[in-house]
């Protein structure tokens, strides 16, 4: 048997294997190469502990140690004795009633390409490749070994009808796309799997030194999960600490629970992310879940941050614009530059931290540098003629830029200019725009337009952190604006998703825009009025609620659903 590693390749006896003798073998490596035995003293002592009948058995052991004892003089020894007996196990364990287990977590960038190629028929046999092409490629396939190691587990090693318990990223229940095929709780097409119960940590860190989102779960071998599926929601008490090695007394003390339901949040598609609730808060949300009136979009991203963001320093009499690049912004070090551009490519920044609840506020300039129709970077002549100022400040950069793995990927070096950006598009120009934080732990939007840059109004741009719809009628966007920032529209991604991108429109049910509907045109005042008073929380509170009732009416909620949506959210957090 030959067994490919990042260390080799290591070919084991076949009589040692049928023998079952890999459990001796894997200990008498283990402490050879520690105690630094010679191959002779190996070899003795694997004559009288170990069968070999077989002539090449003996040749191929001393192989074996000589390749353990190579690494083991490197210092990459450590794991390869037990990695070989593991490799083995399936082989020679019977199946079992119960599997409980914590299984390693690391997403799919994060292995080796090696380790990929190897375990990729894995993966698509279990139905875990659920994306393809584009949705994949934009990050909507990212998965973790976990939902892997659970699936190859529940295979080997369960009865029919046997239980698994695993610790697992919590995020394998709620990710959109990327944990699609693992929601499939099926065996490829094979046997089913039934989730009993889930218990969800994510709250706090259970794990000392670990920043994850952690849950435990048990699921059942030849069954089909039948939904809601209970889910307990574990919360820190405030001021409590929960440590290591307490009990579990102890941690009960220091925590609360609520009793929950998850169920797919569209009916229709059970594999999509679960929704998290009380059964009388997610029976009341059915009234508005469905596909909005409107698309959305991600933010510029330009992969270079560094060059593309800048800060104004001087507005010259010529009308030249003195900027600084941020530098420090982005994981790459850039060299600071300070130089004039034209105001033409200089455009206000929101980043997903600028954007609050009913504001938005920019908080540097950008660089676009992108054709917003051709969705490529302009030409290079154009900008050589009418630009020369901005294009000798981006040529300070052109050789970081030609390496950026988005720029290769999407685009043709060749030909695409090289300060060519991503995720722009002539919705990113539009005067109106209702935008929310990507990576905010609730959703809370804000309409946002123009802003002065060197006493020209411009367009505000987001970036790729801040999520958007376009708009070009203003009380269009604070109708929309309303109904996001609602207490049903803001419980619906708390209680199924761990990322506020744009498909939370496939999700949250806004209609279009009618400005002869007393309702649309109540929640479009309401908004606006939010916007204004944001400084005013007693006055603020008294708008909020009232949007809240007109939410409610536009979707049919009775007020006793309201309520208790009002009372899931204090509850989620």
């Amino acid at each position: 048997y030959t067994i490919n590693t990042t260390a080799g390749d290591f070919r084991i006896p076949s009589e040692t294997v049928e023998t079952r003798e890999m459990e001796k073998l894997s200990a008498l490596l283990e402490e050879s190469v520690r105690d630094e035995y010679s191959a002779r003293d190996f070899l003795a002592r694997a004559r009288r502990e170990l069968t070999l009948a077989q002539p090449a058995t003996e040749r191929m052991l001393k192989d074996l140690f000589e390749t353990m004892t190579g690494l083991h003089k490197k210092k990459r020894d450590g794991i390869w004795a037990r990695l070989i007996k593991n490799a083995f196990a399936p082989i020679f364990v019977s199946r079992f009633d119960f599997v409980v287990g914590n299984p390693p977590w690391i997403n799919w960038e994060s292995l080796s390409q090696e380790y990929r190629e190897a375990t990729r028929r894995l993966w698509v046999d279990y139905g875990l490749f659920s994306l393809k092409g584009h949705a994949a490629r934009l990050g909507g396939g990212k998965k973790d070994l976990s939902m892997l190691f659970t699936y190859a587990a529940a295979d080997h090693y369960l009865k029919p009808s046997g239980k698994l318990g695993f610790v697992i990223t919590q995020t394998v229940f709620q990710t959109k796309g990327a944990g699609a095929g693992f929601r499939r709780f099926r065996l490829g097409d094979g046997d089913h799997l039934s989730v009993v119960n889930a218990d969800d940590m994510s709250n706090f860190q259970p794990f000392e030194g670990a920043t994850n989102r952690t849950a435990v779960f048990v699921l059942q071998r030849g069954r089909s999960t039948k939904y809601p599926v209970p889910y307990t929601l574990w919360k820190k008490k405030p001021n409590a600490s929960i440590r290591l090695d307490d009990t579990l007394d102890d941690a009960i003390k220091a925590t609360t629970r609520a009793n929950l339901f998850a169920q797919p949040v569209d009916s229709g598609d059970l594999s999509s992310p679960w929704l998290t609730l009380g059964k009388a808060a997610g029976k009341a949300l059915r009234k508005m879940i469905g596909a909005a009136a409107y698309e959305a979009h991600s933010g510029a991203c330009t992969w270079l941050n560094a060059a593309f963001w800048v800060s104004i320093h001087e507005h010259r009499p010529d009308g030249l614009i003195v900027v600084s690049n941020l530098n420090d912004v982005g994981k790459w070090d850039v060299q600071p530059v300070t130089a004039p551009v034209e105001i033409d490519l200089l455009y206000p920044l929101l980043r997903g931290r600028d954007i609050g609840r009913w504001t938005a506020k920019p908080s540097a300039y950008l660089i676009l540098t992108q054709d917003p129709e051709k969705r490529v970077g302009l030409d290079e002549g154009h900008m050589r003629q009418r630009l020369p100022k901005t294009y000798a400040f981006l040529k300070h950069f052109e050789q970081d830029l030609r390496k950026r793995s988005g720029y290769k990927k999407f685009f043709n070096p060749k030909t695409d200019p090289f300060y060519t950006i991503y995720n722009v598009g002539t919705y990113t120009l539009a005067p109106y725009k209702v935008g929310w934080a990507r990576e905010d732990a609730r959703l809370r939007a804000s309409v946002f337009g123009e802003a002065n840059v060197s006493g020209k109004m411009k367009p505000i741009v987001p970036d790729q952190t801040a999520q958007f719809i376009s708009f070009e009628d203003e009380a269009e966007a604070y109708f929309v604006c309303a109904l996001l920032n609602s207490s049903p529209a803001t419980l619906v991604p708390l209680a199924y998703t761990t990322d506020i991108t744009t498909h939370i429109l496939e999700i949250i049910s806004i209609p279009s825009y009618d400005p002869s509907n007393p309702t649309h045109m109540q929640l479009s005042l309401l908004s606006r009025r939010a916007h204004a008073s944001t400084n005013l929380p007693i006055e603020l509170v008294e708008i909020e609620h009232e949007i809240d009732e007109a939410a409610a009416e536009l979707w049919g909620l009775t007020s006793a659903e309201l309520t208790e949506i009002k009372r899931s959210l204090e509850e989620l957090g």
